[in-house]
This record gives structure tokens, sequence and C-alpha cells, in this order.
């Protein structure tokens, strides 16, 4: 456990933007889902829930560890990282079950249908190969909270980060739409919408606070 030497910044920062953007994405996830005929109800709102989840579990795990420590004396770095990947995953499978079950409603015809699933998949998968490689999935599951030695690290320039600071975000999550695209669903294109748009939430929501009190 570890903490800044700046006054610890409070639980709720950020917190009403936050809430506020989700409650509007939902209305427009519910809202979309309904003029497509809304199917398949119980998959697709788990696979609307599982981001919410796990964005609001890392933003109470991140600011408790910062306060006092408490996600370490909990549960500890590893178990926060088990949980952060059990959820992260559950956010790729919950997405793929309801492309699968609502396959075909796009309507897309074979030929645009993988161009468009290529174009969407081949950065989205380099971007999980940069922040591997050269970013390291603890750090991406925000091990800077937990040890001040991830915080005199240079921020990495290599890989998919030689043109963003923020390759995760941006290109990674390509991959949901890449999956919405590759199965033609409907569902499952505002399933990616939403957790794309709800991520960069999580960004200026959470994380980059964080990043501000962390790094001064």
């Amino acid at each position: 456990m570890t903490t800044s030497n700046n006054p610890t910044i409070g639980i709720w920062v950020g917190q009403t933007l936050h809430f506020s953007c989700m409650v509007v994405l939902l209305i427009m996830a519910f809202t979309a889902w309904s003029f497509v005929g809304s199917p398949n109800p119980i998959l697709f709102w788990i696979a609307v829930a599982i981001p919410i989840v796990h964005q609001v579990y890392v933003w109470i795990a991140w600011r408790l560890e910062l306060k006092d420590g408490t996600t370490s004396k909990a549960i500890g770095f590893s178990g926060y990282v088990f949980l952060f990947f059990v959820l992260f995953g559950g956010r790729f499978i919950s997405l793929f079950a309801v492309g699968w079950v609502d396959r075909g409603s796009l309507d897309l015809s074979r030929i645009p249908l993988i161009i468009l699933t290529l174009l969407l998949a081949v950065p989205g998968i380099y971007a999980m190969i940069s922040v591997k490689k050269h970013f390291g999935m603890s750090r991406a599951a925000g091990a800077d909270h937990f040890d001040p030695k991830y915080r005199t690290i240079p921020f990495v320039k290599k890989g998919i980060f030689r043109f963003t600071n923020n390759g995760m975000y941006l290109y990674a999550f390509l991959l949901f739409w890449a999956i919405a695209i590759g199965l033609n669903s409907k569902a499952a294109l505002i399933v990616a919408a939403f957790s794309h748009a709800y991520i960069w939430v999580h960004y200026y929501a959470t994380e980059k606070p964080d990043i501000d009190y962390l790094y001064n």
C-alpha cells in the first residue's frame, strides 16, 4: 500500500461526472436496444452491466487503496488484479454471447463484414500486444495505485503508444467493435458502443484525477 505525499484524493472526486454520464449512456443504450426490437434482454443487460461493475470496482478499489491501503489489506494486489481481469474477460465473453445469439441481425454482406472486422481487429490486437509487451498487464490494471515504483517509470512510447498516449482505450477497445461486426449483430454493436464510450467516462472521471494526484 502506498500513498502520495499530497493529501489523499477523495473517493467521490469525479464521480458526479461518472454517474451522470453512465445514466445518459444507459438511456441511449436502452433507446437503441428498443429500436432494434429489444433482442435477448437477459444477455444484453448482463453484457451492459459487466462494464459497469468492472469500472465501479476499479474506482472503489483505487480510491480506497489511495486513502489508507484498504484494498491491499482486504484482498491484496494479487486479489485485486485477479478480480480485475475476471471482470475484464467477462466484458468480452458477455459481448460475444450477445452477438452469437443475435448474429446476422445487422444484415451486412460477407465482404464488407470481413473488411470492417479486420480494420477494427488489427489495431485492437496490436494495442493489446503493445500493452502486454511494453506496458505490462499489472500496470494496465492500476499497479501505480499500489506500488510507488510504477510512478517513476517513464511513459511508454513503443508499439501502439508511439501514436497515442492512451492506446488501451483508443485502440484496444476496437476489439469490441470487431466482435460485434464479425458476428453481424445489432445488439452486440450497441453493447460495444456503450462499453467503449463508458471506458472514456472512467478515464475522465476516475483515472485522470488519479493520474494528476499520483504524478503531481
